[in-house]
C-alpha cells in the first residue's frame, strides 16, 4: 500500500532529482531514449524505480500525441486586467476545438510540479506564457524539448519565444507627455516590479519624456509597487510626504492608480483639480470610477487572440519566426486629468 502511494505522489521533477539531470533530459530518456546517452538513461531508470513513478501516462500520452489543450500561465488570476486576454485565448482556442487550462503563478511555489508534468508528459498540447518567467526552471535548451510557447503581454528577448505586446515605452512616454502637455512639471511615477520587462519599458518611457521636456528626473518621484490597490495607497501616501509633492501621477497599471485615487480623496484631495492621474491598461473599472480615469488601453482581447493564432500556427506545424508582433495602444484621455491649478516651476 505505501509504495502505490509513492508511486501516484512521484513526479517526473523527483526523478529528474535522484538522477540529477533537468526534467527535459528525463522526458528525452523516457519518450526517446535514443537521443541520449546508456549512462544518462540507465540513471533515469534507476531514479525512475527509486522514487516510484509511473510513466504509463507519459507512454499514453506520447502515442496520441495530441491532448487538444492548451495551458494558459497568468501571474495572478485576481489580476483584473488578464481577464481579456484569457477570454481572447479562450474564444480562439474554442474554434479550433481546443480545451484551455488555467495556470495561476501567484501560487508558483506549489503548481511548479504540476506544471511541470503536463508540459512534460504532452497532457497540454501547448503553453501561452501572460508574464516573463516560466513557472518552472528551463533554460533556451530544455525549451526546446517541451511543447510550443509563446509569450503574450510581456516582451523578453532572452526567452526566444514568439511574442505578441504593444510597445511600452512609446504608450508610457504618450501618457506622460499628455500631462506635460497640459503644464506639469512635478509629475511622479508609481512603478511596478523591477524585475517585470514591461515596467523596466514603463520607467524609461516616463524618463524619456520628462528629459525630452527639460524636466528634471527626481529619483524620489518614482516609487515601486506590486500592482496592487495598496501598492497605489502606499506609493501616494510616500510622494504626499515629500518636501515637493507631486501634482501629477503616471502608474504603471489601472489598479495602482484607483489605489491612489482612493488615497488622495482620503487625504482631502480633489481629482483632477489637485492631483492629475494616469494609468496604464484601460480596465473596465477605469471607466466607471469618480473620475474616470485617463489610461493607456491595451487591445487585451487581441492579444489573446493573436497569441494564441501564433500558437496554433506551431500546432499545425507551420514554422513561427521567434521575436515580436506589435500591436497598437490607445491613450484614453478621461476626467481624471487636466491643468494645473497655476504655473508649475
Amino acid at each position: 500500500m505505501e509504495q502505490n502511494q509513492q508511486s501516484s505522489a512521484a513526479t517526473m521533477k523527483d526523478v529528474a532529482e535522484k538522477a540529477g539531470v533537468s526534467t527535459a533530459t528525463v522526458s528525452r530518456a523516457l519518450m526517446n531514449p535514443e537521443k541520449v546517452s546508456a549512462a544518462t538513461r540507465y540513471k533515469v531508470e534507476q531514479a525512475v524505480i527509486a522514487v516510484g513513478y509511473s510513466p504509463q501516462a507519459l507512454s499514453r500520452n506520447a502515442k496520441r500525441g495530441d491532448s487538444r489543450t492548451i495551458l494558459v500561465i497568468v501571474p495572478d488570476i485576481c489580476d483584473p486586467f488578464f481577464s481579456e486576454i484569457i477570454r481572447g485565448v479562450e474564444v480562439t482556442a474554442a474554434a479550433e476545438g481546443y480545451l484551455v487550462l488555467i495556470g495561476d503563478c501567484a501560487h508558483q511555489n506549489q503548481q511548479e510540479k504540476t506544471f511541470m508534468n503536463l508540459m512534460l508528459t504532452r497532457q497540454i498540447d501547448g503553453m501561452v506564457l501572460l508574464g516573463s518567467q516560466l513557472p518552472f526552471d528551463a533554460g533556451v535548451e530544455e525549451q526546446r524539448n517541451l511543447p510550443p510557447m509563446v509569450m503574450a503581454n510581456e516582451f523578453a528577448p532572452e526567452m526566444e519565444l514568439p511574442t505578441v505586446h504593444i510597445d511600452n515605452l512609446t504608450a508610457a512616454f504618450e501618457a506622460v507627455n499628455h500631462l506635460i502637455q497640459l503644464g506639469h512639471r512635478r509629475i511622479a511615477c508609481i512603478a511596478g516590479p523591477e524585475e517585470m520587462p514591461l515596467c523596466q519599458y514603463r520607467l524609461q518611457g516616463y524618463i524619456q519624456a520628462l528629459r525630452r521636456n527639460g524636466i528634471t528626473v527626481d529619483p524620489t518621484c518614482i516609487v515601486r509597487g506590486d500592482f496592487s490597490f495598496e501598492a497605489g495607497v502606499n506609493a501616494l501616501k510616500q510622494l504626499m510626504s515629500l518636501p515637493q509633492p507631486p501634482r501629477a501621477l503616471f502608474c504603471h497599471s489601472d489598479i495602482m492608480a484607483l489605489g491612489a485615487m482612493s488615497q488622495a480623496r482620503a487625504m482631502g484631495m480633489r481629482i483632477p483639480q489637485d492631483l492629475s492621474i494616469v494609468g496604464f491598461d484601460d480596465i473596465e473599472l477605469s471607466r466607471y470610477c469618480d473620475p474616470p480615469l485617463t489610461t493607456v488601453a491595451q487591445p487585451r482581447y487581441a492579444i489573446g487572440r493573436e497569441a494564441m493564432l501564433l500558437l496554433l500556427e506551431q500546432l499545425q506545424g507551420r514554422r513561427v519566426n521567434n521575436g515580436s508582433r506589435l500591436l497598437d495602444f490607445e491613450l484614453k484621455v478621461r476626467h481624471s486629468t487636466t491643468f494645473p491649478h497655476r504655473r508649475e516651476k
